[in-house]
């Protein structure tokens, strides 16, 4: 399969970053945000547990510092040609490898001049029981530029206390702090309103504006009625915060009770991932996380209409993240929402054959290697080509007959006369046609063109470019636990899912809504068990079951909840 032409966006991709990355093209991405697995040897860092990350995992400890280093190395190489010269990457690190990666890796990679800064991110206030040493309360993140063309948007933070206490006077606008009207040097010295700005000191403005201060009130006057070179006034109210710096301590980690928590440890909040999707792009950019894990970064990025890319090893990371922006998208309006696609390493044949047939098309195209027609309705029977041109021909449907082949050929002529000889004289196919299945006839009609035309048509079989396996089954039980007086009446259920593969994870939504579609409620569940109170009613349950191959189910159920809990 030949490499991707264009890089895909708002897309979770399931698979080493490594190589996904090294598909895409290059100089295409502004900002790469990546949380890789700290350098610490713990089993802890195993968060998903299941098989590609546990393989990750592996990967990464299989020698010391040297290897991890040579491990992280490599991705970062191919990050680097991926973004483009005003582009910029934040890579979050603890304490236990932060001085290597920033020597070893990004002062080597992106030049010692393109280090912007060094952020320190206070994640937390828990104190340390270990006498030998102070607490570690913080993670660093290594901001790099490409190049001097990256320019940033100037952010700002709430005023701390200590720079509230700076605003001590007060008259009839509010409260106000005074700042200097000279500055050192000798630009500006002239004498303003019987006053000079001192031996080698200059106004800060010209006479003009400090006239337009003046007017406006702006400057604290002495008793003798001449201005305060000190005295330029800064009111509060019009204060748009302090400019941020490099030491975050105003972002806590995401708390046990919060609204986005969505049982990931390591989960990022979200106020962190806005800062610096805000501070380093703008909309319409394009945001890489090669590390997804939660989905905190894609997920802010949608949110601030930001293009982006997600990758990682886990089934479970793609599937939580999936199912995490499909709750989000009840935030925003229908005709505000971009699409996005989620490419694993096993398709199920259900999803695939009920898929836009023209989005269907360009994407077994890109699987098969080709390039899709960008012209759609008007392509005369040719969906795509080759790299070399020859032409391809999809067909979202099982056994495809005799006729369509028979037509092929004349549609590959006419599609590009001299290439479709070419291929002939060269005994090399002259188009290729793909489908879930073909027919007996037309697998004969292929014998035939080429026996008796001498033209070789290519048919291809969909699971012959990704694999399709079975979806997993779902059944669900459920019993009453309680009902008070009001009829409010608590229930459990139960969701017992089956696949070859195994089963992962179950979401659950309770107000379920099938023109809205799947809108988790309950976004990772182990078990498969929920409790859930209802007052009287009638409610749409939806469970949806999730394999280790990323494959999923959902089973529908209608409660009527009156005293009595039946099904309708």
């Amino acid at each position: 399969m030949s490499s991707i032409q264009q890089t895909p966006v708002n897309r979770l991709i399931l698979g080493d970053n490594l190589e996904v990355m090294k598909t895409l093209e290059k100089e295409s991405v502004d900002l790469i945000y990546l949380d890789p697995p700290f350098f610490s040897n713990q089993n802890y860092e195993v968060i998903w547990g299941d098989a590609g990350e546990i393989r990750s995992f592996k990967d990464r400890w299989a020698g010391g510092i040297d290897h991890y280093i040579a491990w992280l190395k490599e991705r970062v190489e191919v990050m680097y040609r991926l973004l483009k010269k005003t582009g910029s990457i934040f890579l979050h690190c603890d304490w236990h490898a932060d001085a290597y990666i920033r020597v070893w890796i990004l002062d080597k990679i992106f030049g010692e001049q393109n280090l912007r800064n060094h952020i320190v991110w206070r994640r937390t206030n828990a104190k340390s029981n270990i006498s030998q040493k102070l607490g570690i309360v913080t993670d660093s993140i290594l901001f790099y530029s490409k190049s001097d063309l990256f320019s940033p948007n100037i952010l700002y933070v709430e005023t701390s206390a200590a720079q509230l206490s700076r605003y001590k006077q007060e008259d009839e606008k509010g409260l106000y702090r005074c700042e200097n009207l000279t500055t050192p040097g000798r630009a500006r010295q002239f004498i303003w309103r019987g006053i000079h700005p001192g031996e080698n000191r200059s106004w800060c403005f010209a006479e003009e504006k400090l006239e337009e201060l003046y007017d406006q009130g702006l400057i604290v006057l002495q008793k003798d009625g001449r201005p305060r070179k000190d005295g330029l006034k800064k009111y509060l109210a019009d204060s748009e915060g302090s400019v941020l710096n490099n030491l975050w301590d105003d972002i806590d980690r995401v708390a046990n009770t919060a609204k986005e928590r969505i049982g990931y440890p390591t989960q990022k909040p979200e106020a962190l991932m806005e800062r610096i999707i805000k501070m380093a792009s703008n909309e319409g950019d394009l945001v890489l996380d090669p590390f997804m894990g939660g989905g905190t970064t894609i997920a802010v990025a949608e949110k601030l209409n930001r293009k982006w890319l997600g990758i990682d090893q886990s089934v479970m990371a793609i599937k939580v993240s999936e199912l995490r922006l499909g709750k989000q998208r009840n935030l925003f309006k229908k005709d505000l929402l971009s699409t996005f696609s989620v490419q694993l390493h096993k398709y199920d044949y259900d999803t695939l054959r009920s898929k836009d047939a023209f989005e269907f098309e360009d994407w077994i195209i890109q699987q098969f290697g080709g390039i899709p027609q960008s012209k759609k309705g008007g392509d005369k029977g040719i969906d795509g080509k080759m790299e070399d041109g020859t032409p391809i021909q999809v067909k979202r449907s099982d056994n495809v007959s005799r006729d369509i082949i028979d037509k092929f050929p004349t549609a590959a002529k006419r599609y590009d006369q001299n290439l479709f000889q070419k291929n002939i004289d060269s005994r090399k196919p002259a188009g290729y046609v793909i489908a879930f299945s073909f027919s007996k006839g037309a697998i004969e009609e292929v014998a035939r063109l080429k026996n008796q035309e001498n033209v070789i048509v290519q048919l291809v079989r969909v699971d012959e470019i990704v694999p399709i396996a079975a979806k997993p089954t779902i059944t669900i039980t459920w019993q009453e636990l309680s009902r008070d007086a009001k009829g409010n009446t608590k229930i459990e259920f139960t969701a017992e899912g089956h696949s070859e593969a195994g089963i992962e994870f179950y979401a659950w939504d309770f107000a379920f809504d099938e023109e809205a579609g799947f809108k988790s409620t309950e976004i990772l569940d182990k078990l498969g068990k929920q409790v859930y109170t209802f007052k009287a009613g009638t409610y749409a349950i939806a469970v949806k079951v999730v394999d280790n191959e990323g494959l999923e189910s959902i089973e529908t159920i209608t409660l009527k909840v009156n005293g009595v809990v039946k099904t309708v």
